[in-house]
């Protein structure tokens, strides 16, 4: 397999968008992505399209807004993980050297209020109980707390804590989703979703373009800025659980990912500076410190209390605001994480900047079910 790099990265605002097509927000995350990398349209050879709920042709209809080249245009829908799946197919175009140049690019618009596409909706274990009335996901995580709390303890406040980080994290970011700060008072009181979910406990529907280049080490070493290099690219999908385990969805699938994630790249998880994870809802954040190896099992809720995901922690988690806050367009977000970690390697992240980040992890999660993990580096 081949040296693979990121060269160029590119990300709208997320928000509501209201005023934009999915045509707009695409072309200027793939516009941002070739200016930052110094190339051109026609060096893109190969082009991987992520959306959820834009319809079957989107990523020729965003692309062909920039060039029309002839070149393979893939359409990619994979739940939440969409946008990261893009660009897992773009990493094994180039290293498999089948391109020099792929392009992962990921967009999405949503309504407000539950996610209204059948398809992703549905994705839930089947055996998730759901409380009448619920939201299907802010239901199914409502019972992964539950369970989490009952067999580890976990509680309502440390669960709130994550919220507060991420929240806080936002509002140094300029593209986030809800750019402001949160109290722990603010996060408990909010209006009730999914009991004992609040509203600030659960990530947006949002709307927005992330795009990023993946290319060879010949063609990184002559663009524009310093490519970040990939260590790690790993896809997988979901195993039989236990009915009635609501734990084994959020678990299982993502500990396998990582855990192949971290021999591939040949790293530890204490040598990680950040990571962007999946924090869908404030639970998804505690489990997953547990599931990337941060923490034992049973201790996600403590590492959450001691403050150790915070900028300047251990390891800083979701700089950018996570789902949570920067928002979570569901074909962008897995793109977007990419585009925060190259951000903070080149120091380009300001008030929220990770001293001396070398060695980052974008972690996403598609229920019904899909993993990708991608393990990046500066060091090159």
């Amino acid at each position: 397999m081949r040296e693979t790099y990121v060269v160029g990265v590119g990300m709208t605002p997320f928000g509501r968008h209201e005023d934009k097509t999915i045509e707009d927000l695409g072309q200027e995350a793939l516009r941002g992505a070739l200016a930052n990398a110094g190339l051109e349209f026609p060096a893109i050879e190969m082009a991987f399209c992520g959306h959820a709920m834009q319809g079957t042709t989107a990523g020729q209809r965003v692309i062909n807004r920039v060039g029309n080249t002839g070149i393979p245009i893939i359409n990619v829908e994979n739940a939440c993980a969409t946008g990261s799946t893009a660009l897992y197919q773009a990493v094994m175009a180039v290293r498999s050297g089948v391109a020099d140049v792929a392009l992962a690019i990921g967009f999405e618009k949503m309504g407000r209020g539950p996610i209204q596409n059948p398809a992703v909706a549905a994705a839930r274990p089947a055996a998730t109980p759901r409380p009448a009335g619920a939201a299907p996901m802010p239901s199914m995580f409502s019972e992964v707390f539950k369970a989490h709390s009952k067999k580890y303890g976990t509680t309502i406040e440390q669960m709130a804590r994550v919220s507060v980080k991420n929240h806080n994290n936002a509002s140094l970011n300029p593209r986030a989703q809800y750019g402001f700060k949160v109290t722990l008072e603010d996060v408990l009181n909010a209006r009730m979703v999914a009991d004992p979910l609040t509203l600030l406990m659960c990530c947006p529907t949002s709307s927005g373009a992330a795009a990023a280049i993946v290319a060879s080490a010949e063609v990184a070493r002559s663009c524009k800025n310093k490519p970040v290099a990939i260590l790690a690219s790993i896809l997988q999908s979901e195993r039989p659980g236990t009915p009635g385990d609501a734990l084994h969805g959020v678990t299982e699938i993502n500990t396998r990912a990582a855990e192949k994630a971290y021999a591939q790249a040949g790293v530890k998880p204490g040598a990680l500076d950040l990571i962007e994870l999946h924090d869908c809802f404030a639970i998804a954040e505690i489990v997953h410190y547990e599931n990337l190896g941060l923490c034992a099992r049973g201790e996600g809720g403590k590492f959450a209390e001691m403050g150790f995901g915070e900028i300047g922690g251990k390891v800083a988690v979701s700089p950018s605001g996570g789902l949570l806050a920067k928002g979570h367009p569901l074909g962008a977000t897995g793109i977007a994480q990419v585009v925060e970690l190259v951000e903070q390697f080149r120091g380009e992240s300001g008030p929220r900047q990770v001293k001396g980040a070398k060695l980052g992890l974008a972690h996403c999660q598609g229920f019904g079910g899909a993993v990708t993990v991608h393990i990046l580096t500066s060091q090159v």
